[in-house]
């Protein structure tokens, strides 16, 4: 088994791909050996020293770690990821401590506003996710109010340097130039 590296814009995560399908559906994102429970993979991860979360999206695995040397590290990741794989173990045990689907319900909008979310979503999703991941990250939608788009930014986004110009030179250009009556992008 070969896995591949990438860097991201985020000096403290990486991108593992391991050449094979990760996980099917919505990503994930770990930030806590506790939120782990239902991963073995994540518990794996987490359970070397200096990892701090774990992000899974359908090809990848983003490990943000804290200020521990990369090459310190790295062989263990891959040694953890190449171990699970070849175990044949699920990536996400079913009955667990489920989290997969908080994030609909979290999210706030006024019921006049609903066509406006659904092309804001539609537009996240084309090109904005697909585009985000390339970098080991992901973007999903929060609530939209008075104007502003809320997004919460997960994997390798989160804590990256350049978030903020990806927020606002980015995505808030996209979203203000096909949607009417978006002003602003912010991050929650």
């Amino acid at each position: 088994m070969f896995i591949q590296t990438e860097a991201t814009p985020n000096p403290s995560t990486l991108k593992f791909l391991p050449g094979r399908d990760v996980l099917v559906g919505e990503p994930r994102d770990f930030r806590s050996l506790e939120a782990s429970a239902n991963s073995p993979l994540a518990t794996g991860l987490f359970a070397i020293s200096g990892v701090t979360g774990v992000f899974m999206g359908s090809d990848f695995i983003s490990v943000t770690k804290d200020d521990t040397n990369w090459a310190h590290i790295k062989p263990a990741i891959l040694g953890v990821i190449m171990d699970h794989f070849l175990s044949g173990k699920p990536v996400i045990v079913e009955g667990g401590v489920e989290v997969a689907n908080l994030d609909e319900v979290d999210e706030f909008f006024e019921e006049e506003d609903s066509e406006t979310v659904e092309v804001i979503k539609e537009l996240l999703a084309t090109r904005v996710r697909p585009a985000v991941a390339m970098d080991g990250g992901d973007i999903t939608f929060k609530g939209f109010k008075e104007g502003t788009v809320f997004l919460h930014m997960q994997g390798a986004c989160s804590g990256c340097p350049s978030s903020t110009a990806t927020l606002k030179s980015g995505i808030e250009n996209l979203l203000r130039h096909f949607v009417p009556g978006v002003e602003a992008v912010q991050q929650v």
